[in-house]
């Protein structure tokens, strides 16, 4: 969501309460998978959760760029391998 331009993301925020909410789930996501990903050795549930959350983070931001491309009237398919 970096590619947005930050006035923009900051009207889609301010305007549409279900891209907040999506946003917001991403922003934690990436700041739990990162606490994680600060530790030197992980347990076998801290490697579990943190691949969850990156997985998490990564549909929240597949839901975001839908949404965008929604609200500027672009209509694209969102392909990814995983």
């Amino acid at each position: 969501m970096s590619a947005l331009d930050g006035n923009f993301l900051k009207r889609l925020l301010e305007r549409d309460a279900e891209f907040k909410r999506v946003y917001e789930a991403h922003r934690d996501c990436e700041k739990r998978a990162a606490k994680l990903g600060k530790k030197i050795y992980l347990t076998r549930e801290e490697e579990i959760e943190e691949k969850r959350l990156k997985k998490m983070k990564l549909e929240q931001k597949d839901k975001m760029e839908r949404m965008v491309l929604k609200y500027s009237g672009t209509t694209v398919s969102v392909v990814r391998d995983r």
